[in-house]
């Protein structure tokens, strides 16, 4: 198992280059979002390279066997995440061999943005820290149009393409995908929320447009206030930057029923599912 997931695991990013071809700038602040993502995805990498070596030697009878490796083997045996990995990774409840295909698709992702630019639609579920690109885009438009960032607030348009046909990038905003909801479903025919299907747990939400927006008022109807967690447990704790290690952000989404129909079915979006 440990040389399997070694063989799927890819290189760190090289730091250096990334950084020379996406510099701190003041007018692009996405650069500095894909950088610090480069570095946390490099620590988690280079934390499963180097922990499934020394295990590999542990099981020859080249090094002792630790306890935290001697933990890890039960861990790749039981099919979980290991504590080691887990510590330095982002929030997941997938089993081992999910999580570990998973990691291969974000490192794709960010090695893509890195190779092809800044992409037109944003796979926000690829994020290790989803709020400092929300952040990163508010501070984009603040610098653009001159407007204190303390006013600019998101405004949510869910697009009727799908994201494969998105062929320009939105000008002030960004695209993103790769959402899910779970307690109702998104109607594509008649555009809003609507009833989840018998025995569809979870469905994928469509692309949605993030505008930022200054001064702007929220809705009295017509929209549901829908939190977005990173994974299933909807609980989280707040860290040391002010921001909860869970919840993400609230996403208007258009409805004709009223808002306390969704909050009595526990509707919410979700970066990941647990499989």
């Amino acid at each position: 198992m440990s040389k399997s997931i070694l063989s799927k695991i890819p290189s760190p990013f090289q730091l250096k280059k990334v950084m020379e071809k996406y510099p701190v700038m003041y007018e692009e602040s996405m650069n500095t979002v894909l950088v610090q993502e480069v570095i946390r995805y490099n620590k988690l990498i280079q934390t499963i390279i180097q922990s499934l070596n020394d295990l590999l030697k542990a099981l020859k009878g080249l090094v002792v066997m630790s306890q935290q490796l001697e933990e890890m083997s039960i861990s790749l045996f039981n099919n979980t995440v290991p504590k080691v990995w887990a510590d330095k990774a982002y929030p997941s409840l997938k089993p081992l061999g999910a999580w570990v295909d998973d990691l291969v698709e974000r490192v794709k992702f960010i090695q893509g943005w890195i190779t092809d630019g800044i992409p037109l639609v944003f796979w926000f579920s690829g994020f290790f820290f989803p709020q400092a690109f929300l952040t990163g885009t508010l501070q984009n438009y603040a610098r653009r149009t001159k407007i204190s960032i303390d006013v600019i607030s998101f405004d949510f348009q869910v697009i009727k393409t799908p994201y494969t046909e998105v062929t320009e990038k939105s000008e002030g905003g960004c695209y993103i995908r790769g959402l899910y909801i779970e307690g109702a479903r998104w109607s594509y025919g008649a555009h809003e929320l609507t009833e989840s299907r018998p025995k569809e747990l979870y469905t994928e939400v469509p692309v949605i447009l993030l505008m930022p927006m200054a001064n702007r008022g929220t809705p009295d109807k017509g929209v549901y206030d829908c939190p977005l967690y990173k994974t299933l447990t909807r609980a989280g704790t707040l860290s040391t930057t002010g921001h909860s290690t869970n919840f993400v952000v609230s996403i208007e989404l258009p409805t004709s029923m009223p808002q306390y129909h969704w909050i009595k079915r526990g509707v919410a979006m979700l970066c990941a599912l647990n499989y």
